[in-house]
């Protein structure tokens, strides 16, 4: 079962995730092949993304969507992976041309340098006239290099956007997707410093925190992919005082529906809806993210675009 551990640090002000995504992992890949397999280093990007958005989502609480996308200028256009409130994600991308055998981020999305990743935080409930925040930030250094991963992109956005010092490593392959976040925090009000007068000077919780992120780095990729949680943060940790969570269950999930289609092809028009239904004989739209296939006849179309516009998503489910 896909999974993910909280910890802290006692005395630090230090906090750590680690996710495991398995099952939903493998499930989220099973849907994929329906509408076309990811090539493999595709498919190791789109996990790493999708363990990214679940440990963002869980470490900062949102109510509402997180959203990281990737806009490349290679064969990946579009990269994306979404995790709500519940730690329910999905995730795909929209590839033109080959990719390479082993393609790494350059060559995936930044051949020109182009390539931006863009974190996005989309309210559950917004108030009139809220719109979601958004921060970018660019897939190279500020030497114009690209950066080698995507952990070290969202590294780099943390400390850009945040101001939050973090270590970040991720992996995935055809069976997991996973990835540890270590995150220094603020000294203000954080009750796992309490009781640790010796140890409290800036100095020495800078020091406390270098030490962990270097014992983070240290971590390989196959480790992470094959150690399971107990194992993994007992060989990192030994010698820190940590104090773990109970684990919570992310999932793979999707949001699309017979409905959102609907009004989607409300939002197109009637005469664009009718002149596919005239050249093809009905609409078909499948989801890049679940595999779902929705059929809309000419039958669908009349009673879709006969009923108000409010009741478009109604309208189309029989």
């Amino acid at each position: 079962m896909s999974e993910l551990h909280k910890f802290l640090f006692e005395g630090l002000p230090v906090r750590g995730m680690l996710v495991r995504l398995t099952d939903a992992w493998q499930e989220l890949l099973r849907r994929r092949a329906t509408v076309g397999g990811f090539a493999p280093p595709v498919r190791d990007l789109v996990g790493e993304m999708a363990a990214a958005a679940t440990l963002l989502q869980a470490n900062i609480k949102f109510n509402g969507s997180v959203v990281l996308q990737i806009m490349g200028d290679g064969p990946v256009k579009l990269a994306v992976a979404e995790c709500r409130p519940d730690l329910s994600f999905r995730a795909t991308a929209k590839i033109v041309g080959n990719v390479p055998a082993g393609a790494e981020l350059r060559a995936l999305l930044n051949v020109h340098g182009q390539g931006r990743c863009a974190i996005t935080l989309d309210p559950q409930d917004r108030l009139p006239g809220q719109q979601p925040y958004q921060g970018v930030v660019p897939l190279q250094n500020a030497q114009g290099a690209t950066l080698p991963s995507l952990a070290q992109v969202l590294e780099q956005y943390m400390r850009q956007s945040e101001q939050l010092e973090t270590r970040l490593v991720l992996a995935a392959n055809e069976h997991m997707a996973a990835g540890l976040l270590i995150q220094r925090l603020p000294i203000e009000g954080e009750a796992n410093l309490g009781g640790q007068p010796g140890e409290t000077t800036a100095e020495a919780l800078a020091e406390g925190f270098n030490r962990i992120a270097h014992l983070a780095a240290s971590l390989k990729q196959e480790e992470l992919l094959t150690l399971d949680a107990d194992t993994l943060l007992r060989r990192l940790f030994w010698e820190e005082d940590v104090r773990r969570f109970e684990p919570l269950h992310p999932r793979f999930a999707c949001t699309c529906s017979r409905g959102r289609v609907a009004a989607m092809l409300h939002n197109l028009g009637r005469e664009e809806a009718d002149s596919i239904i005239a050249e093809q004989g009905r609409i078909e739209i499948g989801c890049d993210h679940c595999g779902a296939h929705y059929h809309f006849d000419a039958v669908d179309v009349g009673e879709l675009f006969g009923a108000l516009p409010g009741q478009a998503g109604s309208a189309a489910l029989h």
